[in-house]
């Protein structure tokens, strides 16, 4: 199977300005680009839809351009949006722009013989263009009938308008298509299925100022089967920066996927075969409460966006956590990782600690002491996961991991982090 075909049976495949020539032109390496703006200080999960995208081409030998959009960063894309940007600083945007190559850095072989991989950053060829020299060389070339024909600009007239600031981000966008193309022989471009018009209208500005040709491939916006936003929590954005967003969350994110996604999305971010995605498919639907396929995605995403040796570690701390295994055994980062997303309770003193009841009670878990108390006696309570018989008991200072953590269990699943903090 080929790369294309490859891509559309993992659903991946949205539009292209004409397949077969593309298919024709894959026969031979290719260099190609996807762009990242740096809106935050991390790409999210969304973002890996096509910077995993990209690494397939590589895989497959073909030459891949990683752009962080130093320039269109401090611009804003209007694409999706009813309303204007926030703009950023130039050193805030700068500083994301250098987080945001590393983080992407990871993902692709900048050492490989034939075909290695470029991070390249717009505002190198943007800053050095004049207002007139970008308005007479490029301006010149778009239509701005055709410009405002493009849904998300058209969507924001109707909403109450647009500025020429947003309004220039596709001619932006195009100037990028058509330097990497003179600087590399880029001759694809692959984004998100909003970027079509984008992307479009780069292959255009190419053929008018170079006599060049080239290709655009986009990528169906993922979404949940539910129809809730793919990528988000209750607590916002799942990130690949593990300070914005821990490992542990990380690994847990993919681990309770909803059962009707759990395939979709190992067809869109695994590497693993057709052959190998069937076979979990098949075991899923043989025993989903079983989640092989969802512990195949967890490991192999953690592994991929973080480490091999993280994703065994924080694997580790979930099933301890719930009483699989020994929380002792847990290094303290890792500890902390995962009890990070969990309700928490503090103390300031080893001398007088509360009864479980009283922490389970406090960290609303359960709705009063009464409700902890019952908890207790229909022998449910547990402190890091050994079972407590009293009412009154206590943690004491020995109970708490690295001198700072103990953990409480409520039946099965509700899980309280208790930590103490040293008095300054």
């Amino acid at each position: 199977m080929n790369l294309l075909e490859d891509l559309r049976w993992r659903g991946l495949i949205a539009q292209s300005t004409d397949e077969k020539a593309l298919k024709e032109a894959l026969a031979q390496p290719t260099t190609l680009y996807i762009g990242f703006d740096p809106t935050a200080p991390s790409l999210h999960v969304g973002n890996l839809v096509v910077l995993l995208i990209l690494r397939r081409f590589q895989l497959a030998g073909h030459s891949p351009i990683a752009l962080v959009g130093g320039a269109t960063g401090l611009v804003g894309d209007p694409s999706g949006k009813n309303e204007e940007r926030t703009l950023n600083t130039e050193e805030v945007v700068g500083e994301w722009v250098t987080r945001i190559r590393h983080q992407v850095s990871k993902f692709l072989d900048f050492d490989a013989p034939n075909n290695p991989a470029r991070v390249v950053n717009n505002l190198d060829w943007t800053q050095p263009l004049s207002a007139i020299e970008f308005l007479r060389d490029i301006g010149k070339h778009f239509s701005v009938n055709q410009m405002l024909a493009k849904d998300s600009v058209s969507s924001r007239l109707e909403a109450g308008g647009i500025s020429y600031t947003e309004f220039s981000y596709q001619v932006l966008q195009s100037l990028d298509f058509l330097e990497l193309f003179r600087r590399y022989n880029c001759t694809l471009q692959l984004g998100g299925s909003d970027q079509w018009g984008n992307i479009v209208a780069g292959l255009d500005l190419i053929r008018r100022v170079e006599s060049g040709s080239g290709h655009a491939l986009t990528v169906p916006l993922l979404a949940k089967a539910d129809g809730t936003k793919f990528g988000k929590t209750a607590g916002g954005s799942v990130w690949l920066d593990p300070a914005m967003t821990t490992p542990y969350a990380f690994f847990q994110y993919w681990l309770t996927t909803e059962d009707k996604d759990v395939i979709n999305f190992l067809k869109v971010f695994s590497f693993q075969s057709h052959e190998e995605i069937l076979e979990l498919e098949k075991a899923h639907n043989e025993n989903p409460g079983a989640r092989t396929a969802h512990r195949a995605l967890a490991r192999e995403l953690t592994s991929l966006v973080h480490s091999p040796e993280i994703a065994e570690r924080v694997e580790a701390a979930a099933r301890a956590l719930f009483g699989q295994g020994e929380l002792s055994e847990l290094d303290e980062t890792t500890l902390e990782s995962a009890l990070a997303e969990l309700p928490r309770v503090t103390i300031d003193s080893f001398d007088v600690i509360p009864t479980w009841v009283d922490l389970v009670a406090a960290s609303g878990v359960v709705d009063s002491k009464s409700a902890a108390r019952r908890v207790v006696k229909e022998s449910g309570a547990y402190l890091n996961n050994a079972k407590i018989e009293g009412e009154d008991f206590s943690p004491s200072a020995k109970d708490f991991f690295f001198g700072r953590f103990a953990v409480l269990r409520k039946g099965k699943r509700d899980l309280v982090a208790v930590e103490y903090l040293k008095k300054a």
